[in-house]
């Protein structure tokens, strides 16, 4: 029954596109004038004022132009900082203050050594001393989540003494 009817509606069409083409000029009459076509749209070049789209300046935010908080890294099975790592908390913390509506989130993480449950404890260790130098300079502890993966994210899956050291970290994401 589909079929009947699809080839019922195929040879209606045919009939009339043949019949409009048979007719003369004389006989067309309103059957074949009706047929319109579209105008061709105007595709706008370069030069046109459609394509030009006007520059807004953006607006003044005292930012600091990319957000670069860099990473605090330990040595094995310990959450104290270095004096290299007090270095870095240092220019994290001015980035904080000058951008005083960032809140940051640190993740601890360890090495593939240890179990699993260690290297979460160890992990939040350090990303509570991160915090906790933070907040000593000035930093409201309300701007700073914090959260441990343990070893879940390495930096570095190598297996080697410099890939562990990479992934010995506290890592800082800015967030707006």
């Amino acid at each position: 029954m589909k079929i009947f009817k699809l080839l019922s509606l195929l040879a209606l069409s045919i009939l009339l596109t043949t019949g409009c083409a048979s007719l003369t000029a004389d006989t067309a009459g309103d059957a074949c004038e009706t047929i319109v076509t579209a105008p061709t749209p105007v595709v706008p070049t370069y030069k046109d004022e459609a394509v030009i789209v006007p520059v807004v300046a953006p607006i003044a935010v005292p930012v600091v132009a990319t957000p670069i908080l860099q990473n605090v890294h330990f040595a094995f099975d310990q959450h104290t900082l270095s004096s290299q790592a007090r270095t870095i908390l240092d220019e994290n913390t001015r980035y904080l203050q000058v951008n005083s509506s960032a809140t940051v989130t640190i993740s601890g993480h360890c090495d593939e050594r240890g179990s699993d449950e260690y290297n979460l404890a160890l992990g939040e260790r350090r990303a509570f001393a991160a915090r906790d130098y933070l907040t000593s300079m000035g930093i409201s502890s309300q701007r700073i989540n914090t959260i441990s993966y343990g070893e879940e994210k390495p930096l570095d899956r190598a297996g080697s003494e410099e890939a562990w050291a990479k992934n010995r970290r506290a890592e800082f994401t800015p967030q707006f």
